[in-house]
């Protein structure tokens, strides 16, 4: 069937309040861990995910960071406007650009409270050092789904990065109900987050400590990095009755020659994607590559994947190895002279997709009737229920700063 088909009712749970975790646990590696593999659960925590990875295994995490997207400002009535920054509303040609730009820059927005904010600049001051920040921002435009705000700020000197970092708070996700405190500045992010950019956190890494990484280090497990700016869509909910009425949200991925040929080279190993976002990512890699190969004079916007793309022709009518696909990318990029592929994906990894890079994910539990746990559907087909059914039982915590599982995906003979 093809996925425009899906019926999304078809994946839900009842999922109680309770089970949501509000807070994280105090240690991040003692967190739960289903591992599923060969039709079979086992549980476990964090700390010893190590023993049920293979040796020589490669595991891909996400170095997003988040960044204090949600931004409150005062009118002088009273009123409270809540801007929540999404993305750069400008040519985008790597993300650090955007985030050291100095004194004024513009932003895909939504916006709590539109409706009491008609025209005019809001303005937020803070105190840092002995100094006082001045941050003015205005409406500029209204999209479909969002809006265009543009901010200004003084001293001029500082980068949005660091002006957001001053003004505004981390974007816990709508489930989590509670406003957010200063340990989630920390907690909310993975210890290994470098590149600003996401609005929501990579979670399957949070799990991940120092000592996890030091016995994946003593069993042979290698790591690697790719960067995916993980964007507000991911919490969109499905409305639609069937996936072909629902639209993908887009993200941009940043990926290094280097990383490419990491997973070239581990091509026959166990590559195992950290989270949905490090999955969506090397899966693109391979059919931007795929593209490379179908149309080598591609240029990289090209390359870029839409929602329906590997589903339909030319894509779903190859059948390239992954190592043909990654090495044409690779071509590709040393033809254009470029160290990185930075592009967007809007990638939708659903029942019916075959999994061409990964052969594990490390992943929280997800919403019902949510495009993740279509994910989750497609990586282990209709035992995602008999999982879903054991953490319940099992006392797992659910959501983003709740407990997760390691998934073998089943390999066709």
């Amino acid at each position: 069937m093809h996925p425009k088909n899906i019926s999304i009712s078809d994946y839900t749970y009842i999922l109680p309040d309770e089970k949501i975790a509000a807070f994280p646990l105090a240690d991040r590696d003692l967190s739960k861990l289903l591992v599923y593999k060969d039709s079979q659960i086992h549980q476990s925590v964090y700390k010893n995910i190590a023993q049920f990875l293979p040796e020589k295994s490669l595991l891909v995490f996400n170095d997003t960071k988040v960044i204090q997207a949600r931004v409150l400002f005062q009118k002088p009535t009273g009123g409270i406007i809540e801007i929540f920054c999404l993305e750069p509303y400008e040519l985008v040609n790597e993300y650090s650009t955007i985030m050291s730009k100095k004194e004024r820059v513009r932003w895909k927005c939504m916006i709590g409270g539109a409706g009491k904010w008609k025209e005019g600049f809001l303005e937020k001051t803070a105190l840092h050092l002995t100094e006082t920040i001045l941050l003015k921002t205005r409406l500029v435009e209204k999209l479909p789904d969002a809006y265009v705000v543009e901010f200004e700020w003084q001293p001029a000197q500082l980068s949005f990065a660091e002006v957001l970092a001053l003004m505004g708070d981390i974007p816990l996700p709508p489930y989590i109900k509670r406003k957010p405190e200063e340990t989630d500045k920390q907690r909310y992010q993975t210890i290994y987050a470098t590149y600003d950019g996401s609005v929501a956190a990579p979670t399957a890494g949070l799990h991940f400590t120092d000592n996890v990484f030091e016995s994946l280090k003593e069993k042979n497990i290698e790591t690697s990095f790719v960067t995916l700016h993980v964007g507000a869509g991911t919490f969109k909910p499905v409305k639609a009755d069937v996936m072909e009425q629902h639209e993908m949200h887009a993200e941009w991925i940043d990926v290094t020659t280097a990383t490419i040929k990491t997973l070239l080279q581990n091509n026959e190993n166990n590559i195992t994607a950290v989270g949905t976002t490090s999955l969506r990512t090397i899966e693109s890699l391979y059919w931007m590559g795929v593209k490379a190969k179908l149309f080598p004079e591609s240029i990289i916007n090209d390359l870029k994947i839409s929602q329906w793309d590997v589903y339909e022709a030319p894509l779903s009518t190859t059948n390239f190895c992954t190592s043909d696909a990654l090495d044409a990318l690779l071509r590709w990029m040393d033809k254009n002279n470029t160290e990185r592929i930075f592009a967007t994906t809007q990638i939708l990894i659903a029942p019916g997709y075959k999994f061409r890079v990964a052969k594990a994910i490390i992943t929280n539990f997800h919403q019902p009737q949510s495009t993740l746990l279509l994910l989750v559907a497609a990586a282990i087909g209709n035992d995602w229920q008999k999982n879903y059914d054991f953490a319940l039982a099992n006392d797992f915590r659910f959501l983003s700063y709740g407990d997760g599982s390691l998934l073998f995906i089943p390999q066709a003979v």
